[in-house]
């Protein structure tokens, strides 16, 4: 990675540059049996698609609030780099009330959180594949149904300042220079020595460990991670297997 480098987009731009065919992302989901392995290259399209959903569509500006209220998931990865490349706030589990818009997953519980967002509501099915919910929520949009038809390429209106806010976690506020600074700075402590590290991780996005551990840490480092949703219902013999297959050189759960 480029010590350039100074928002999470940034890291993103230089594995795209440096080797956008190697495995970034690669999601299991336990409770369903889904996997699916995500190159930089097209862990970055889907970024691209989402950061123009965000400016073109939904008409969010450098400062707005997005509430992330999503699990550990590839796609969730997506959004939060999709807010890096805009320039708004992704708050991850944030109130609704408070946010310009809000994402939800499929869980009944969110999507009756999310409806006090008085902004644009984006649902995600969080199905196999990116796949569409049968018959959207009322009151939201489909990701699934609005993503495709952007473009594949992404320049935002205005430049990212990296000394402003891009995160919210566990009620924590990050510029995204820091996110940078913390994920490079604690990656020795992760076990990324860099490029060709890979982590597997079973732990939640719901707070900074997770967060860095299930993607800014591969990220800056020039590593990828085995990103394990449900990995409570593997047994050892199951998660020793799928250490091996998918050559993780460490495991955080």
């Amino acid at each position: 990675m480029n010590a350039t480098d100074r928002t999470p987009a940034d890291l993103l731009s230089s594995a795209l540059a440096a080797d956008p065919g190697r495995p970034l992302v690669t999601f299991y989901d336990d409770a369903t049996g889904e996997r699916v392995e995500l190159s930089v290259a097209t862990f970055a399209n889907w970024v691209a698609k989402t950061a123009n959903l965000l400016q073109d569509e939904l008409s969010v500006e450098p400062g707005d609030r997005v509430a992330l209220l999503l699990p550990a998931h590839w796609q969730t990865a997506v959004w939060l780099l999709a807010c890096a490349s805009v320039g708004v706030v992704a708050d991850v589990a944030g109130d609704p009330a408070a946010a310009d818009v809000v994402v939800s997953g499929p869980e009944r519980e969110s999507l009756e959180a999310a409806r006090a967002c008085r902004g644009p509501r984006i649902a995600l099915a969080l199905r196999p594949l990116g796949g569409r919910f049968p018959q959207p929520p009322e009151g939201f949009a489909d990701y699934a149904v609005e993503v495709p038809g952007q473009g594949d390429r992404f320049v935002p209106y205005a430049p990212v300042d990296p000394e402003e806010p891009a995160l919210i976690v566990a009620g924590r506020e990050f510029t995204g220079a820091e996110v940078v600074e913390r994920a490079r700075a604690q990656a020795p402590e992760l076990g990324l020595t860099g490029p060709g590290s890979r982590i597997l991780s079973g732990l939640p996005y719901d707070t900074w460990e997770g967060l860095n551990t299930g993607l800014y840490g591969p990220l800056a480092t020039g590593g990828s991670v085995v990103l394990c949703r449900n990995l409570d219902r593997l047994d050892d013999d199951a998660l020793d297997k799928r250490v091996e297959s998918e050559r993780a050189t460490v495991i955080a759960r």
